[in-house]
């Protein structure tokens, strides 16, 4: 996305803690610890990947705060997303969630859960589900300075979506997949001037980084 001077822009947010970070993950304890503790963290186990998958599709219309909220249920309900036991859940089981005030209530998703602990389980017989996620990793990341420069699809994300799909995943979009991708660091989107930019273990923070946060300064 291109900015331009007739734009309201957001930058990086300085918190009451002292520390910046993206806009979205701003003064809001629970958000702010998952933003300086787990976002953009890599994740290689079959098991968080799926949870990861999961939950980024229940999130889909939803605001993400409402997901962590209800992350602990659904671990509980779900099984600790463990993929064999998902995959084996039936019509009853379906009835039982759906009745489960504690998550998410969505006979799509919770089918489209089930079908994709299926699908992980198909996976391994090529790899595996950390395999084929990581596959997709792009030979650049993104350095947005304001929150409208982050872009919510990508060339990787939409291929990754087409390949999922095409395996027989289900509610994986490539918004959705793009967000995963931010989850797991495989793209760093915090803002240039954040205290978690460059911090994934993927991605040192460029000479790019510095001009552009340069730049910010004095605009």
């Amino acid at each position: 996305m291109t900015t331009t001077q007739n734009q309201t822009l957001t930058e990086v947010v300085t918190c009451e803690d002292g520390l910046k970070r993206s806009p979205w993950a701003a003064n809001n304890p629970l958000l702010e610890e998952y933003y300086d503790t787990e976002w953009g963290v890599p994740l290689y186990d079959e098991r968080d990947l799926f949870e990861l998958l999961c939950l980024e599709g229940f999130q889909a219309g939803l605001s993400w705060a409402t997901v962590l909220r209800k992350r602990d249920a659904f671990r509980h309900a779900f099984a600790d997303f463990d993929p064999d036991v998902v995959a084996t859940f039936d019509e009853a089981k379906v009835e039982q969630l759906l009745n489960d005030a504690s998550i998410i209530r969505n006979r799509r998703k919770i089918e489209s859960a089930i079908n994709n602990a299926k699908a992980t389980l198909e996976l391994r017989a090529e790899g595996g589900l950390s395999e084929f996620i990581w596959s997709f990793t792009p030979l650049e990341t993104p350095c947005p300075v304001y929150a409208e420069d982050v872009p919510q699809t990508s060339p990787e994300s939409c291929a990754m979506s087409k390949a999922l799909r095409k395996a027989g995943f289900s509610f994986v979009g490539p918004v959705t997949c793009f967000a995963m991708m931010e989850a797991l660091g495989m793209v760093d989107t915090h803002l240039v001037g954040s205290h978690r930019r460059g911090r994934t273990g993927i991605w040192a923070p460029s000479s790019r980084d510095g001009q552009l946060a340069r730049q910010s300064s004095e605009s």
